[in-house]
């Protein structure tokens, strides 16, 4: 689905010293499967999941996802691939305040009719927010379950890509695994990419891509690049 051949990102070019958070390196990516890219701070592991899905545009190299070289698109091109094919989750949920749990998976969907709605309250009835939490506004919501409700609202385009930067760092243990279910359950039709710093909660992933400096140091599971 995805292939990078040398991708390189530079902050700072007008400096003498430039900052590489990626420093270029190729890599083949699978149709599905849980993914996870684990490193430190600085790794550059957030920098190549933001690049993936074009939400910004690498210095060099170039960016392949099913043929198309995401890295010349325009950018309604670029809008439109988001909103239909890529789905995001971050560490902080971002959930509308003044929006029920309903509406704020809602509010991502490509269109808004009757079925989309009863389509978010069995996501979230899936995830364990029963119809008593369907109307609750986040600040009702304890953190475990404004987190799955952002994930719902990741999927209820079904995208064929989900992108999810730190899912778990706010969470306890239990809430962390549980979170890790459903993203895992996704990925066995879809491809799901993982940023993290936690090995934990990767102890079921297909594949581990270990960066650092913003450069590939391992690869372990699947076919390695």
């Amino acid at each position: 689905m995805f292939e990078i051949k040398n991708i390189t990102m530079i902050y700072d070019m007008e400096k003498a010293e430039k900052v590489y958070a990626l420093g270029g390196f190729d890599l083949t990516l699978p149709d599905k499967g849980l993914i996870g890219i684990i490193g430190p701070s600085g790794s550059g592991k957030s920098t190549l999941m933001y690049c993936l899905s074009t939400l910004k545009k690498p210095t060099d190299g170039q960016i392949l996802y099913n043929g198309k070289n995401l890295t010349s698109l325009k950018d309604s091109e670029r809008e439109n691939l988001r909103r239909n094919e890529f789905g995001f989750v971050f560490q902080r949920h971002f959930l509308v305040p003044y929006m029920s749990a309903v509406d704020n998976v809602t509010v991502a969907a490509a269109k808004n009719d009757k079925e989309t709605t009863e389509q978010a309250k069995r996501l979230l009835s899936g995830f364990g927010l029963g119809e008593k939490e369907w109307n609750k506004r986040p600040a009702k919501l304890s953190g475990g379950q404004r987190q799955r409700t952002a994930i719902a609202r990741a999927m209820i385009n079904q995208p064929k890509v989900l992108f999810a930067d730190e899912p778990t760092a706010a969470l306890d243990h239990e809430n962390a695994f549980a979170v890790m279910e459903i993203l895992k359950d996704y990925a066995k039709k879809h491809l799901v990419l993982i940023i993290t710093h936690d090995r934990s909660i990767l102890k079921d992933a297909d594949r581990i891509i270990e960066l650092w400096d913003g450069n590939i140091s391992a690869i372990k599971g699947g076919d390695t690049v």
